[in-house]
C-alpha cells in the first residue's frame, strides 16, 4: 500500500506540472472569436496561477505541490482511511481516461483533433524550470506573467497584438509554445 500512496502522490505531482504553466492559446480565447488578445492571454495565465497557488501565497513552490497532491490523495481516498487501495486506485484511473475520453470526443465534434489524438506531448517541466528566472525554485506571480507574455510574444508572429488561428496551427507545427514532444499512447 505505502508504494501505491508513493506511486500516487508522484502521479499527482507529474500531472500537475505537466499541465500547469500556460494557458493554451484556444483556451484563453475568451470572447469566442478564434483569436487571442494579449490581455486575454494574461487573464488565461492569471487564472491558471491563481488555481495552482493552493495557499494562496502568491509564489508556486513545492509546498503548493504539497498541498494540490494532498487534495488529489484526499479525493482518491474514498473510505477516508488514510491509504489508497488498488481498487480507489483503479477507480481514480478510470475516472481520469473517462474524462480524457470525453474531451477527446468534443473535441472530435469540434473538428479540433491534431495528429497526435488533439494532445500534446510534455514540456509542461520544463516550461516551469525556464520561468523561475531567478533561480529559486519558486515561481513568483510576476515570473509566471513574464513567461506567459513572452509566450504570447512567440506565438504572435506578425507582431499584430494578438494570435489568430493560422498563428496556432503554424505554432503546432513549430515550437512556440515551449518543447512539444510526440504524446504517448492511452494519453500518458
Amino acid at each position: 500500500m505505502k508504494k501505491l500512496s508513493i506511486y500516487a502522490g508522484l502521479m499527482a505531482l507529474s500531472v500537475t506540472s505537466a499541465a500547469a504553466l500556460y494557458a493554451a492559446p484556444g483556451k484563453a480565447d475568451q470572447d469566442g472569436n478564434k483569436i487571442v488578445t494579449k490581455a486575454e492571454a494574461i487573464a488565461a495565465g492569471d487564472a491558471r496561477f491563481a488555481k495552482m497557488d493552493a495557499n494562496k501565497d502568491g509564489i508556486l513552490n513545492e509546498a503548493d505541490r504539497t498541498a494540490m497532491m494532498a487534495q488529489r490523495f484526499a479525493k482518491m481516498d474514498t473510505d477516508k482511511n488514510g491509504s489508497i487501495s488498488q481498487s480507489e486506485f483503479m477507480a481514480a484511473r478510470e475516472a481520469r481516461a473517462d474524462r480524457r475520453e470525453d474531451r477527446g470526443a468534443k473535441r472530435m465534434e469540434r473538428g479540433k483533433m491534431g495528429a497526435h489524438g488533439g494532445r500534446r506531448g510534455g514540456g509542461g517541466m520544463a516550461m516551469m524550470a525556464g520561468a523561475d528566472t531567478n533561480g529559486d525554485k519558486a515561481i513568483s506571480q510576476a515570473e509566471f506573467r513574464a513567461a506567459v507574455e513572452a509566450r504570447f510574444t512567440k506565438a504572435d508572429t506578425n507582431g499584430d497584438g494578438s494570435i489568430s488561428a493560422d498563428e496556432r496551427k503554424a505554432g503546432r507545427k513549430g515550437n512556440w509554445g515551449g518543447r512539444m514532444t510526440p504524446s504517448r499512447p492511452n494519453g500518458g
